[in-house]
């Protein structure tokens, strides 16, 4: 297993399905809160938000929303400020998911989609 495995490699921006699940205000692009992902504790920013997405089908309610509010599920563009690895859910699930976290609480969760 280890020997098949392709070296994980630095992510410069991903994309990735977020769930706003308890942010006090909106989330918007230029929004940059920490992100824990497995071991890694790094400030996030989110360059751009595509789509706003049903949590239960996935289907696309609004393209290229201003913001996400609590309860919303997105996909966004995430930009790391400092090297990051990350791998897509669907590959390595530990690596795949991430927190946002903000003020010292757990403001949204996601799921990293692709680079």
């Amino acid at each position: 297993w280890y020997q098949r495995r392709v070296r994980a490699k630095e992510a410069l921006t991903f994309e990735a399905q977020v769930i706003n699940m308890n942010h006090p205000g909106k989330i918007s692009a230029g929004y940059t809160p920490v992100l824990d992902s497995h071991t890694s504790h790094i400030a996030c920013k989110f360059t751009e938000i595509k789509l706003k997405i049903d949590k239960r089908t996935g289907k696309t309610l609004e393209e290229n929303p201003k913001d996400i509010k609590t309860g919303d599920a997105s996909l966004c563009i995430l930009k790391p400020t400092k090297p990051m690895v990350v791998e897509t859910f669907k590959e390595y699930a530990p690596h795949g998911r991430f927190a946002v976290r903000d003020k010292k609480q757990t403001v949204a969760d996601g799921d990293k989609k692709s680079n």
